[in-house]
């Protein structure tokens, strides 16, 4: 029977070994494509380093097929404007053509002019083909060790360039209408361990674009083969060139265009499951030091918090509680001890005005609620991406992800929120729940329909359709809604939480206290702190976002993030010790304010990104100013109820815990 029940076990475990082996996230199993069988280039967005404004592929008069397909998109995707199209470029597999012919048009001076100021603006054109990012690839090498070099990407190619002729008073630019795709291929073996038994995975799709000025002899004849009749290609065409002259944009007089690509098939020794890592690497070596630098300043920055902490919880509360609870004390030690209570102790004496509901409780109540939302929707996106369920090759999955758990987090967010309404004794709890319904969602919604109104003026692919309006609507009214009105029933039906101490009838007057106590002080260092702990994570994020690179560093941001918390919760709980011992009990604002001015150091950070390394042309566009500030803002806003949540949580959690171990008479 013992042997059995082994056998049965290692069966079981076999099982689930290939079972795991077996297993692809939806959306990114690997598909192997025959030899001779046809592949679909898909087109993009074009966007710029240089502008926030993105615009869809044929809002610019490329060759496009006789049908445009819409192809299908999430609602990540929808709501950053990544729209997927069929394209005229045509390839199969594992067989090489060249300076075939996409199309030949005559432009306008008016389009001419349009392709120019998309060069000017440095606009790039994102493809795909089974689901990989068309990219440009370069060879980088440091300064110091010139052989060593690694292959760095720029995703998409750009639309022309500025053409760098010595005396040329004039600035002139050219337009890459001949591109060369590369697409790598790895032959399906046995031990890739995908779902097909032959063909070929793709495994990497590369770009080189040029500019030349093609030339044919006669008439263009459209009936005739695919590149016959282009002089400026090599007979038999073999992807080499005759002597030419690059294709100048003219914006005068408009001029024809004859646009041409080839399509180059090269065996990769890259398995599929490793074909994202040139895109995912970016420069791996220097950024995992980077990053090991910055979570090591935040430990530091953590370590001193946390000795502050210490010795307020181990030697001096520990010391003035025993000594505040001691009886038999004889009449000298009750004189010295009151002495040294007035002198040192003075957070003992609120004690009756300490758990006094501040103005504007309500409001209170209702961002905390909301914060413990954005907190464990931050805590879930987070563990899903740490455990790789975000790839990047699941387009739209991390933004899509953040609206679902925001919406379904609404049980938590009523929860809270009617906890603490309870607690300040607020007696409208319709008004409270319903205000932690529609607050902070309908602040964020209103900036995001007024961005999307400006985009949807300068014809942006940025701008959300109508029907991605209603869907987000449909998630706020029948989801979310629904849920926090569950959540603070549930709420409302617990006892009030328990404080230690009963708060006096009268008010406590507040003594005068040190300039550095001051709520602007406090607020102003309480929000640095945290903020040193993220600041390196957070160029990393923004440059994802700005600059059109792929994050992919949650196990880093995850580890941040808990630094943050941490952070956060300490500064706030050492700023209201220091305020209480000064016999001020305004500490529920205070605590608010003190880690939610976290975000507002976050928007100073990302105004000195902005001029200083992005969107240097959008400074004078006041759409694309807009544009970029107004995301900046509705995402420093949702930092600060979060990082404001924590911090006034812990503090409730802390002054509950130390007027709780002391006697009061």
């Amino acid at each position: 029977k013992g042997k059995m029940r082994m056998l049965s076990r290692q069966a079981l475990l076999l099982c689930l070994l290939a079972s795991t082996q077996a297993f692809y996230l939806p959306g990114v199993a690997p598909r192997a494509f025959k030899d001779g069988e046809a592949v679909n280039l898909k087109v993009q967005t074009l966007v710029s380093t240089e502008t926030p404004l993105q615009f869809d592929y044929y809002q610019l008069p490329f060759c496009s097929p006789k049908k445009v397909q819409d192809l299908p998109e999430n609602l990540g995707e929808a709501l950053v404007g990544e729209k997927a199209h069929t394209s005229a470029f045509l390839a199969t597999t594992k067989k090489n053509e060249y300076c075939k012919t996409l199309c030949r048009k005559s432009y306008t001076p008016q389009q001419m002019e349009e392709f120019q100021d998309f060069a000017i603006l440095d606009y790039r054109v994102n493809m795909r083909l089974d689901n990989l990012p068309i990219a440009e690839m370069h060879l980088f090498a440091y300064d110091d060790k010139p052989k060593d070099t690694i292959e760095i990407y720029n995703l998409g190619y750009p639309i022309g360039r500025k053409l760098e002729e010595p005396g040329s008073k004039t600035d002139q630019y050219v337009l890459n209408n001949h591109l060369r795709f590369q697409i790598l291929y790895h032959p399906v073996e046995s031990e890739d361990g995908g779902p097909e038994t032959d063909g070929n995975y793709i495994v990497g799709f590369r770009v080189y674009p040029y500019s030349i000025k093609h030339t044919y002899r006669g008439k263009w004849n459209t009936t005739g083969g695919a590149y016959a009749r282009l002089s400026t290609c090599v007979q038999p065409p073999s992807g080499r060139f005759t002597q030419h002259d690059p294709l100048i944009i003219d914006a005068q007089d408009g001029q024809e265009v004859v646009w041409t690509y080839d399509v180059e098939w090269v065996r990769s020794n890259v398995k599929w499951a490793s074909r994202w890592d040139v895109y995912l690497q970016m420069n791996e070596i220097q950024d995992d030091k980077v990053h090991w630098f910055s979570i090591i300043n935040s430990l530091v920055i953590v370590v001193f918090l946390s000795g502050i902490v210490g010795v307020i919880m181990t030697r001096i509360l520990h010391k003035e509680i025993q000594r505040y609870n001691e009886v038999a004390l004889s009449e000298e030690e009750r004189q010295e001890m009151n002495r040294e209570l007035r002198e040192e102790t003075g957070w003992k004496l609120v004690y009756g005005d300490v758990f006094r509901p501040p103005p504007h409780a309500a409001i209170l109540s209702v961002y905390a609620g909301t914060g413990m939302q954005l907190f464990v929707m931050s805590i879930l996106t987070l563990t899903f991406g740490a455990f790789g369920f975000l790839s990047p090759a699941n387009r739209g999955a991390l933004l899509s992800s953040i609206l679902f758990f925001f919406v379904l987090m609404g049980v938590p967010a009523g929860y809270v929120s009617a906890r603490f309404c309870k607690l300040v004794k607020e007696p409208n709890h319709f008004k409270t729940t319903l205000l932690t319904a529609t607050v902070f969602p309908g602040a964020c919604f209103a900036m995001f329909f007024i961005l999307n109104m400006v985009v949807w003026a300068k014809q942006s692919s940025t701008a959300v359709p109508f029907g991605t309006l209603v869907v987000l609507m449909l998630l706020w009214f029948g989801v979310s809604l629904p849920l926090i009105f569950f959540g603070a029933y549930l709420g409302f039906k617990r006892e009030v939480i328990e404080v230690p101490c009963i708060t006096n009838p009268i008010p406590r007057q507040i003594p005068p206290y040190p300039w550095y106590l001051h709520i602007g002080c406090t607020t102003l260092v309480g929000g640095l702190l945290p903020f040193g702990c993220v600041f390196v994570e957070m160029l990393f994020i923004l440059s994802s976002i700005w600059q059109h690179r792929f994050y992919y560093m949650f196990g880093f941001l995850f580890m941040v993030f808990l630094i943050l918390v941490v952070t956060c919760a300490e500064i706030t709980i050492v700023f209201t010790y220091l305020n209480l011992c000064a016999e001020d009990y305004r500490w529920w604002w205070r605590s608010f304010f003190t880690a939610g001015a976290t975000a507002v150091y976050m928007f100073a950070y990302a105004t000195y990104h902005f001029f200083a390394r992005v969107h240097v042309q959008a400074t004078i566009d006041l759409s694309s100013v807009c544009v970029y500030f107004g995301y900046m803002f509705i995402i420093s806003y949702a930092m600060f109820v979060m990082t404001g949540y924590i911090g006034f949580i812990s503090t409730f959690m802390f002054v509950k815990k130390i007027y709780g171990s002391i006697k009061v008479d």
